[in-house]
């Protein structure tokens, strides 16, 4: 169920931000500030192009590719001017995040779901021709796949089927909420395709969590920073590595890359629409509610984002993929209405 707070409680914080310099005037930040995904980073930049054409007086918002994870650490650090107003996310903020969040007085928060996107697994165009699964890429990436350690290095030493090259993949740091993503989308279900690793979760969380999600660090798995753009060159200049980023770059590069199939599945705009793609996930902007009144802009911001999510919008064009109609139609609200997050929902 949705939370709705009043209005006065929304004033009284944003009273809070402008007796610590949050206000629009008295020393505040003239412009927005968000920080986060380097997946939802370029649709945030184009939003804010569109933003700033479109509200004469109003200084272009500034967009910061941080990660997801050490994103969500700066927006939950605090209020005020000091404190980022939105943050890109590249999945759904984390039951602890909210709560440190909580702890340092950011306690109401709007989730506004603004796209899909899907985890790419590529090569360039003149790759072996990859196919792969979960259960494949866990074998190959895990520093200890089912409890052991990792000692494949040939992409056949994971399955005989595969070529018989070195494991190279590029792909995302842990700040990453891609890396997230490829831990739970992935790696997890690699991992719980054994019943021994499936019972673990229930009986011990933690190291079922530790065995199934930590990467290897032998350089089999090169983490290439906040620039997806770096792996794309990358891949481009060696066609027997692997990549691992958001579909849009995957998009945007089709004359130097191919998307790999997981499990059967090509990463494809129909397959991230439909959730056949095993990659498929929901982008999301998070904003400060204690903000709104403070911070110039916020709600303007946000009806833009509304204004080009949709099948005729420029952020398709951008490679967003467009989420269903429903979905739309309830951030639409959820952006009018500035309705709060509900805690209780969170993981």
């Amino acid at each position: 169920m949705t939370k709705f707070v009043s209005i006065s409680t929304i004033l009284l914080a944003s009273a809070a931000l402008a007796a610590c310099g949050g206000g629009s005037t008295g020393g505040a930040r003239e412009q927005i500030r968000a920080v986060g995904s380097s997946t939802v980073y370029p649709f945030s930049t184009a939003v804010a192009e569109a933003f700033t054409k479109a509200n004469a007086g109003f200084k272009s918002p500034i967009i910061e590719s941080t990660g997801t994870g050490a994103g969500m650490k700066l927006f939950c650090a605090g209020v005020g001017v000091n404190f980022p107003d939105i943050e890109d996310a590249s999945r759904q903020i984390k039951k602890s995040e909210y709560e440190e969040c909580a702890k340092n007085g950011v306690k109401d928060i709007v989730e506004i779901q603004v796209g899909l996107d899907g985890i790419a697994f590529a090569e360039a165009t003149g790759g072996p021709g990859f196919a792969l699964t979960p259960v494949d890429i866990y074998k190959a990436l895990a520093e200890k796949p089912f409890g052991k350690p990792n000692t494949a290095k040939t992409w056949k030493d994971v399955n005989p089927k595969l070529p018989a090259l070195p494991i190279t993949v590029y792909g995302p740091p842990k700040t990453s909420g891609t890396r997230d993503a490829l831990a739970e989308l992935i790696l997890e279900k690699g991992c719980d395709s054994d019943p021994a690793m499936k019972a673990l979760k229930d009986s011990d969380k933690d190291q079922h969590k530790a065995i199934c999600t930590s990467v290897r660090t032998d350089g089999a798995y090169v983490e290439q920073g906040e620039n997806d753009n770096l792996i794309v060159q990358k891949l481009a200049a060696n066609p027997n590595v692997i990549g691992i980023f958001g579909y849009s770059f995957l998009e945007e590069n089709a004359d130097k890359l191919k998307g790999i199939p997981i499990s059967g599945v090509i990463p494809t705009y129909a397959a991230i629409t439909d959730f056949s793609y095993p990659g498929a996930r929901p982008l999301y902007i998070y904003i400060k509610a204690a903000h709104l009144k403070s911070i110039r802009g916020l709600r303007e911001f946000a009806a833009e984002y509304a204004s080009a999510w949709g099948p005729d919008g420029y952020l398709k064009k951008k490679g967003m993929v467009i989420s269903s109609d429903a979905v739309r139609a309830k951030s639409a609200e959820i952006v009018k209405a500035m309705t709060l997050l509900d805690p209780s929902t969170l993981k």
